[in-house]
């Protein structure tokens, strides 16, 4: 990947319909599944984002998460067992199309402090557009600094850490 590959686009209206239609999926491929989230940017309406759809789809319980690797190779996502080092409690999956845009699946516990900390991010997005206009402008200047989506990620994250803080709550 080459300095300035992530590439941030306008707010699309389909994304919403984008993401039931895939959560649907997941949820007849994923053994103990309890319900799904639209999460990430692409979740917040009005709120410009790379174009990879994040979905959390929740299991019952941790000792489930391992279920959800097979049906989910079945349904064409790439598993990255990677980042399991990192966060224990997340299966990760990834599904890009030729036209750069895809899906990125986390499958967590319902119980899961990485589920309740993204929720909680993203629904402060949704109900402050301050916040979601700062965190727009924090996106479009970081994304061409960086190649790799995980560093980028990474440069976001003060920005998402003082969020949570301000709800009172204790990032995970």
């Amino acid at each position: 990947m080459t300095a300035g590959a992530i590439v941030i686009v306008q707010y699309d209206a389909e994304w919403p319909r984008v993401a039931q239609a895939a959560g649907l999926r997941l949820a007849a491929a994923i053994p103990s599944f309890v319900s799904v989230e639209h999460i990430g940017s692409t979740a917040v309406p009005g709120l410009a984002a790379k174009p990879i759809v994040d979905l959390m789809p929740l299991v019952g319980t941790h000792a489930h998460l391992d279920q959800c690797v097979v049906p989910l190779l079945g349904l064409g996502y790439d598993y990255v067992p990677e980042y399991e080092g990192e966060l224990p409690e997340r299966r990760f999956f990834r599904l890009r199309r030729a036209d750069g845009t895809g899906f990125n699946v986390h499958v967590v516990a319902r119980d899961s402090a990485f589920f309740r900390d993204h929720l909680a991010f993203r629904d402060a997005l949704r109900a402050d557009p301050a916040l979601a206009a700062r965190y727009e402008r924090l996106k479009r200047d970081l994304a061409p600094r960086f190649a790799d989506v995980n560093e980028y990620a990474d440069a976001k994250g003060a920005f998402v850490r003082e969020t949570l803080e301000r709800l009172g709550r204790e990032p995970a």
